[in-house]
């Protein structure tokens, strides 16, 4: 039976290369997204994560069309960077409200739906190999996708003995619009510090959620895997 799938931030980048991954694995996937188009081929819902009401009305959609949550990708994030003496309290707030605060409402609202099927579940949060080591001019970004990792290993151990699994994965530098905008230099200065010596692919990403999403993983739960070449080792 396929699985009902809702990966936040779903619309383009790794968000997308996930949904795409889970839906060729046969489950039924929704995304949601804040502007633009949906995706060609998935259940596109327009849904800001920093909007409790419009997470409901997001969960209320994809139930109506594809069945409670089973797998729960939060993906959804932004980031505002700058250096901490000239960062203002609202770039800080707006970043930890998408990345932690908005990963809370949406887990929050998929768990519900996980405890009634009681068939387990999966969650897997995505992180940033930002929020193990730290980055300058990154301190807002990097609080909240730390804060990601506590917060999985701590659901993982409400949860787990209800059989729902949760999550996290830690992409390094991965291939997308963002990185590609980069100077050549700053994209050779990064790589050399991987010691696989270059960028990730949105795919090898969306490979390892589909593996935490598969009943393969069913005895993985407070893990966080890195994706980054090696950049993050021993963090």
């Amino acid at each position: 039976m396929s699985r009902s799938a809702l990966v936040t931030g779903g619309s383009r980048g790794i968000g997308l290369a996930i949904a795409r991954e889970l839906a060729a694995s046969g489950d039924d996937v929704a995304v949601t997204y804040r502007s633009g188009e949906p995706p060609e081929g998935l259940l596109g819902v327009g849904c800001d994560i920093t909007d409790t009401a419009q997470v409901d009305a997001a969960f209320k959609r994809v139930e109506e069309e594809q069945g409670a949550v089973d797998v729960l990708v939060a993906n959804a994030g932004i980031t505002k960077d700058q250096l901490l003496v000239l960062m203002n309290e609202d770039d800080f707030s707006a970043v930890l409200d998408t990345n932690l605060t908005g990963t809370f409402r949406v887990v929050k609202r998929a768990v519900r739906g996980m405890m009634r099927k009681r068939q387990g579940g999966r969650i897997i949060l995505i992180s940033s190999v930002v929020g193990l080591m730290g980055s300058g001019g990154q301190v807002n970004y990097a609080a909240s996708k730390a804060g990601l990792v506590g917060f999985g290993r701590s659901l993982a151990r409400e949860l787990g003995s209800r059989g729902i699994t949760v999550n996290i994965v830690a992409p390094g530098f991965i291939e997308t619009d963002m990185t590609a905008a980069l100077s050549e230099d700053r994209q050779a200065e990064i790589k050399k510090n991987v010691p696989l010596g270059r960028y990730g692919t949105t795919e090898e990403i969306a490979k390892t959620v589909r593996f935490l999403a598969s009943a393969d993983a069913a005895y993985i739960t407070g893990a966080v895997i890195p994706v980054d070449g090696g950049l993050g080792m021993g963090h």
